[in-house]
């Protein structure tokens, strides 16, 4: 499946069917046993990529590419970066867009398109937490090709890790697809990226486990 059809099926899956779930799995309101532990596991991995960046963001640009409800942007705005999210799926724009505490309107823009718009300029770095996990290793490092000319840092992003649960849900998603569940997550290892790329480094700095929540941050630079 093509980069352009994988991202239309996400935008699909988020705003026709994920959006309630998703608004409710990033608020504080209660939640089921499982989806605590992907909340737990989302908070957990935020916090990694954001210790991941400078200390000091005052000033920073950075793209948060695929920035769902807002949570991670609101961070860094509040650690003094002026930040781009955008996701393509609309709904979660709008909810991102009503969660913005006024005193930082003027830190964050919010917006529904693309990650790789070149429209969106140059940035000192990116972070993409949980929106390229869709994604083969091939579409990944046109990802990184294609933004690392307009990255002057680093860009902190996570996969699916290879692991034997993993590829058995990935293996069990092929053979019993369904046109209304969530596209398949593709299992990587940090080496099968790498190989793709063209240009800049790969680094792994992390897994996070937590239920059924199970991520790998990478930090690439250009």
């Amino acid at each position: 499946m093509s980069y352009e059809a994988t991202r239309n099926r996400v935008e699909t899956y988020f705003d026709r069917t994920a959006t309630k779930t998703w608004e409710r799995l990033t608020s504080d309101a209660p939640v089921s046993g499982i989806r605590a532990t992907v909340r737990k596991g989302r908070d957990e991995m935020r916090a990694n990529i954001i210790a991941a960046l400078p200390d000091d963001l005052r000033g920073a640009r950075i793209l948060d590419a695929g920035c769902g409800t807002g949570a991670l942007a609101f961070e860094l705005a509040e650690r003094g970066a002026d930040v781009v999210g955008v996701d393509i799926s609309p709904q979660l724009i709008d909810i991102a867009t009503k969660r913005r505490p006024r005193k930082l309107d003027r830190k964050i823009q919010f917006s529904s398109g693309d990650m790789l718009n070149p429209a969106l300029g140059a940035f000192d770095h990116v972070v993409a937490m949980d929106s390229m996990i869709y994604y083969t290793a091939a579409d990944i490092a046109n990802i990184l090709d294609g933004i690392a000319p307009r990255l002057s840092g680093k860009m902190i992003f996570t996969v699916a890790p290879r692991t034997p649960l993993l590829m058995l849900m990935w293996r069990a998603g092929k053979l019993f697809p369904r046109a209304d569940r969530s596209p398949t997550m593709v299992p990587h290892t940090p080496a099968s990226i790498a190989s793709k790329l063209t240009r800049g480094k790969l680094r792994d700095i992390g897994r996070v486990t937590s239920g059924f929540y199970i991520s790998n941050a990478l930090e690439f630079t250009s």
